[in-house]
């Protein structure tokens, strides 16, 4: 955990010095950051709305990178002291008093500081000038009723692609006369906005859109109005390799609930990574810190300590990139994953890269992996890997 953590790097900067880490996605502040509001809020006039977002998104950017990395460390290991405590609460003993239950190696730090994110998801609310039509990301909560869609120019781990598209597509909206759905059931179609890309410089956007009562034909007009301008039209300078556009009634949908429509370009976008070539579709997880995901696999290789006749279990491994980074390693690879189109991604990866001792299923891990267990002879070393961990694992 403690590794995976060390590998986000700093995220926006409204001002020197260097910034910090996050998700882009967060949309509430740290207790951190509420703290240290708490104690400038006396002297210091009211934050602007971007470093709001700042504070939201990135609640160390203040902080120097190293000092963001010590930060980090101490987390995780005051996160383990906890651990070790209750362990001996529980009559369990595994550590020495006074120790850690495990080891705690340093914070690895990012290769790359700014624009690292190669996955974006923009929002679309109201802004803090009062525009419905803002795209960015949330200041505020639904719970509190109090969330303002803040652009993220000034966010330097999100990159300047990401952004123009963002931008685009704030610009196609205003145009449109259809309103922004801000609340599924007050009406409304124009949603989110992803935008994904890689180091060979493929850039994939999509639309979420929420039809309400329209019409095929009335979708098929939006959907060519939308192509048009990232065409032929003003969206047109952000080269897109891929438009897609999906219909959605609820939050969140797989392609499987509402297929992702290709609307112009390859329906593949590609990255390389470790001398490896992977296929990334829409919906599939990818490491979002391809710099990052490098040297993290390079540490989980080291790490898990695979023999020559080791069996690896790729937990909720998405297009393969940890099991196929590592399969020259070990004997088999068995990767487990809920997307289907990742699976699809992660057999071709493997194909395409003549990866030959990898097997992959389609299945939510706690109903695959007690099936393959349940009946597992195999007298070879099995170690499993799964980024990130999750509840539920045991």
């Amino acid at each position: 955990m403690a590794l995976c953590s060390a590998l986000r790097p700093p995220r926006c900067r409204l001002r020197p010095p260097p910034l910090a880490l996050r998700c882009p996605v967060t949309t509430t502040a740290t207790p951190w950051a509420r703290k240290e509001k708490a104690r400038v809020s006396c002297s210091l006039p009211e934050p602007s709305w971007e470093e709001r977002l700042a504070n939201a998104v990135t609640p160390l950017w203040r902080l120097p990178y190293q000092e963001q990395l010590q930060v980090k460390y101490e987390s995780q290991r005051k996160t383990l002291q906890t651990l070790a405590s209750r362990l001996e609460e529980l009559g369990i003993d595994a550590q020495k008093p006074g120790e850690l239950c495990c080891p705690l190696q340093p914070v690895v730090p990012s290769p790359i500081i700014n624009g690292y994110r190669n996955k974006s998801t923009f929002s679309v609310n109201r802004g803090p000038d009062g525009n419905p039509k803002t795209v960015g990301l949330y200041v505020g909560t639904g719970r509190e009723r109090n969330i303002v869609c803040v652009k993220a120019n000034h966010l330097e781990n999100i990159s300047s692609k990401h952004k123009q598209v963002a931008q685009c597509y704030e610009e196609f909206i205003c145009q449109s006369p259809l309103d922004p759905c801000i609340l599924f059931h007050q009406g409304g179609h124009w949603r989110e906005l992803v935008v994904r890309t890689t180091r060979s410089g493929h850039t994939m956007a999509i639309v979420t859109f929420h039809p309400q009562q329209l019409g095929q034909e009335a979708l098929s007009t939006q959907k060519a109005l939308l192509k048009e301008f990232f065409t032929c039209g003003p969206g047109a300078v952000c080269a897109l390799t891929s438009l897609y556009f999906q219909e959605s009634t609820m939050t969140r949908c797989s392609h499987e609930q509402s297929p992702y429509q290709l609307l112009h370009g390859a329906p593949h976008i590609f990255e390389e990574l470790l001398g490896l070539r992977f296929r990334i579709s829409p919906d599939a997880f990818f490491q979002v810190n391809t710099a990052g995901a490098e040297v993290l696999y390079q540490a989980v290789g080291e790490l898990c300590q695979a023999a020559g006749d080791t069996v690896l279990l790729d937990i909720c491994c998405g297009t393969g990139t940890i099991g196929l980074s590592l399969a020259h390693r070990v004997s088999k690879v068995i990767g487990v994953e809920v997307v289907e189109k990742a699976i699809e991604d992660a057999e071709w990866n493997a194909a395409f890269n003549g990866i030959s001792n990898c097997e992959f299923h389609s299945g939510k891990a706690e109903a695959v992996l007690p099936q393959l267990l349940a009946s597992w002879e195999d007298a070879r070393p099995l170690v499993a890997v799964v980024n990130p961990s999750r509840a539920g694992l045991r």
